[in-house]
């Protein structure tokens, strides 16, 4: 993995971080590195392209679960980690619970793979089976958190995600944890061949450092 603090880094200006969701998660993050408010600005990604504004240059780093297997994209060690959660409609038999488990995801329908994201983290985050060996039935499109949820109102499907999200999921959505998947180790991501801000390198080493304590 390259080292993006030795590296050179030329470019002195904001980060543009992509995240996805709220801000809560990156802001902590950003804190622990020591970065402003003021020098970091908030790219949202698409799930369905999620590297998207990584490769175009529209972010000069991203926020990604799981370690990835993109040739062109350097990651960090972990620098936090995002608890698994439950998705579902407010109404939904399982969303006045206060955790489930994976093995009752089986018992509804969940999500496909959206567009571009990476059949290998998927599989993480939407497991083909249950520990117990369940399939667990992915047949609804991904697409926007406000389209996800109207999948959700009826009551027939849930989707596997992040505690991270609970901030903002749309109106009529709850997030209840999982309590028997280890959560996510979350890291930092850039291009290989792009010159990096300071303020990435800072983060990158700061939040590092922290992770690892």
């Amino acid at each position: 993995m390259p080292d993006p603090v030795n590296s050179p880094v030329p470019v002195d200006r904001p980060l543009r971080l992509g995240i996805h969701g709220s801000s809560g998660p990156a802001e902590s993050i950003l804190n622990r590195a020591g970065l402003r408010p003021g020098e970091v600005e908030f790219v949202q990604y698409d799930v369905r392209d999620p590297f998207g504004p990584l490769r175009s240059g529209q972010a000069d780093a991203m926020l990604v679960k799981y370690a990835l297997r993109e040739p062109d994209i350097a990651f960090s060690r972990p620098v936090a980690l995002d608890a698994r959660a439950l998705i579902a409609g407010a109404g939904h038999p399982l969303a006045k619970r206060r955790a489930v488990s994976v093995e009752e995801v089986a018992d509804y329908e969940a999500f496909e793979r959206p567009g571009a994201f990476p059949p290998y983290v998927w599989d993480l985050v939407v497991p083909r089976v249950t520990p117990a060996g369940r399939t667990i039935r992915r047949v609804h499109p991904m697409t926007t958190l406000e389209a996800m949820a109207a999948i959700l109102s009826d009551g027939r499907s849930v989707h596997l995600s992040f505690l991270s999200l609970a901030r903002s999921l749309p109106a009529g959505t709850v997030a209840v944890p999982v309590h028997d998947l280890p959560p996510a180790p979350v890291s930092v991501a850039w291009l290989h061949d792009r010159p990096l801000p300071a303020a990435t390198a800072r983060l990158i080493a700061a939040a590092e450092l922290e992770g690892a304590r």
